[in-house]
């Protein structure tokens, strides 16, 4: 891992920072959400809706511009193929993530606000894959990028990937995101995220912007 990650001296511009949130919907955050049970031990170890709701709420309070990536597919999910395996099999088998269900609708308490932006169409692991999410962050001249969401090691490493391919500065929240086992959370942060971002806290993100 690089200084600058260990380092919790960030500065950023908000004018030029996107707070981008990924997957927070009910069948990952709430009770009686398809896919609460296997994320909850994570959630709870780092306490991630409550650092989440904080960080959006200084954010867009310092001007950041805060982006919802929900992904959501038609009944029947025929999105994804007849004969699907690894994580798109269980999100078909299990009907997760399903348009007009409270599942696939972003959790109460991350509830987007007027001058948020929430990207339509993903149905794909990256947030880019298939959606316009670059075309709306250049449009909004962002250049930094900081990721939170489910999973991490899934859609917010993909979305993280590709984001620093494309030349965004990017930046992974060790608080705000959440995979299925606290041991895979920490592989990922431990292993891979150095190499395409910099992982950092919600603390360290708000005291950057303050500066």
């Amino acid at each position: 891992m690089s200084d600058e990650a260990a380092s919790p001296s960030l500065s950023f511009n908000p004018d030029e920072t996107a707070v981008v949130l990924i997957e927070y919907q009910n069948d990952f955050t709430s009770p009686g959400g398809k896919l609460y049970d296997a994320v909850k031990p994570c959630m709870e170890s780092t306490n991630m809706l409550e650092n989440s709701q904080k960080l959006v709420a200084a954010a867009r309070e310092a001007g950041c511009k805060i982006i919802h990536l929900p992904i959501v597919f038609e009944e029947g999910h025929n999105e994804i193929g007849k004969n699907p395996y690894g994580v798109l099999a269980g999100v078909k088998e299990g009907k997760a993530f399903q348009a007009g269900e409270w599942g696939s609708q972003i959790c109460e308490s991350m509830t987007p606000l007027s001058d948020d932006i929430v990207v339509k169409g993903k149905t794909a692991l990256c947030g880019f894959h298939s959606t316009n999410l670059d075309f709306i962050m250049r449009q909004n001249e962002i250049k930094n990028v900081v990721l939170g969401g489910f999973l991490t090691n899934c859609c917010v490493e993909s979305t993280m990937r590709q984001a620093y391919e494309l030349g965004y500065r990017v930046y992974t929240l060790k608080d705000c995101s959440a995979a299925t086992s606290i041991e895979a959370q920490d592989s990922a942060f431990e292993h891979n995220f150095g190499m395409f971002s910099v992982p950092t806290t919600s603390a360290d993100v708000l005291a950057g912007l303050a500066k």
